[in-house]
């Protein structure tokens, strides 16, 4: 009783100082609803999502919110991490076990091809073409092939990467999923794909699963259906990634003279195997109507507040301190996921 008692403090402390970060996300919100609700607006098919996070941009980048940087960050981090898994789960009640079933396994191969394709040149690439240390080779092709910065982070915490090749490889993520999330719904009407298949093609070849709801949202439904499924699908190969890591990393590291100990504790994405259980939930019908529709609502407006504080996160000094190497590194792996993807999944998946 007297440690419940001592924690109700802390713990309202710690909501107390979420407040901050927290409001900034909800304002940006409702501006990207308000955005999304003029016609001439609307008409371009640009989602809520997507002028939330523009506008996050915008506002994170004002010196008044470097001053405030501090008071914000806890509500940011809430909203970018918690809300952001919480909106992903609660988008499972928009799928169902058919959907994910009928795309096949031949989903699962190609974001095998794509992750493999994607670490083995990002690491080759970054050591003996740019001389970058194997650190920041590593958590660079890690976030541009699995799921961006959380594969960057759970891969920093495997090989003890030193500080500065962590926030690089996460700068790096931002600045080309970013562009990734913008450009691929100029691409669609280019591609000639159609709506389901360009939705595999978000998923499979974009960084974060952020970024891929925004750009499959700004597409269209099926798209955003496909783009997620296929996306958490390279998520949940996280933990196969990491499960193989330590052994590989020490026998590199003995090959090449590096002393450091790798090994430690292994993160599990268990928000997409919630994704996975919501959508078998939805499969069953047995969900009120009334209940489904707060859920969905609920689950939007999660999706949007990370989607700001995102944008908010997105800082244009940040990127600019940290040098060219490994953005020249992302790059080329950016453009082999945009090129490269678009033709394994023609390959693969073919326009049925």
């Amino acid at each position: 009783m007297q440690a419940q008692t001592l924690n109700a403090p802390a713990t309202a402390e710690r909501l107390r100082r979420m407040v901050p970060g927290l409001a900034l996300c909800g304002g940006l919100t409702l501006v990207g609803l308000a955005l999304h609700s003029i016609p001439a607006l609307a008409s371009t098919g640009v989602s809520p999502l997507v002028f939330a996070l523009l506008c996050g941009i915008v506002v994170g980048n004002l010196p008044i919110t470097s001053r405030h940087a501090q008071a914000l960050a806890p509500g940011l981090h809430m909203a970018t991490k918690k809300l952001l898994r919480l909106g992903i789960i609660l988008f499972g009640l928009s799928i169902t076990l058919q959907q994910i079933l009928g795309l096949g396994w031949s989903v699962v191969f190609l974001d095998v091809i794509v992750i493999t394709a994607v670490m083995s040149t990002g690491y080759f690439v970054g050591t003996r073409w740019l001389g970058l240390d194997r650190d920041t080779a590593l958590l660079t092709s890690a976030g541009s092939a699995i799921c961006g910065a959380a594969a960057v982070l759970a891969t920093e915490s495997m090989i003890k990467a030193r500080p500065a090749a962590t926030a690089m490889a996460v700068a790096t993520v931002v600045l080309f999923g970013s562009l990734a999330m913008l450009v691929y719904p100029l691409l669609y009407p280019l591609s000639g794909m159609h709506e389901g298949l360009f939705g595999i093609y978000i998923g499979s070849t974009i960084h974060e699963v952020a970024q891929v709801v925004a750009a499959g949202e700004a597409v269209g439904p099926d798209a955003l259906a496909n783009a997620l499924i296929v996306k958490l699908m390279r998520v949940m190969m996280l933990v196969p990634f990491l499960l193989l890591l330590p052994k590989l990393w020490a026998m590199r590291a003995r090959t090449e003279g590096d002393e450091r100990e790798s090994g430690g504790s292994m993160t599990i994405p268990w928000f997409a195997l919630g994704f996975i259980a919501m959508a078998g939930i939805n499969s069953t019908g047995e969900i009120p109507a009334a209940v489904h529709s707060s859920l969905t609502v609920v689950g939007s407006v999660a999706l949007t507040m990370a989607m700001a504080g995102l944008g908010v996160e997105t800082r244009i000094d940040r990127l600019r301190s940290l040098g060219m190497k490994p953005f020249l590194l992302a790059l080329i792996l950016f453009v082999l996921l945009v090129v490269g993807g678009f033709g394994a999944n023609l390959l693969l998946m073919g326009q049925g």
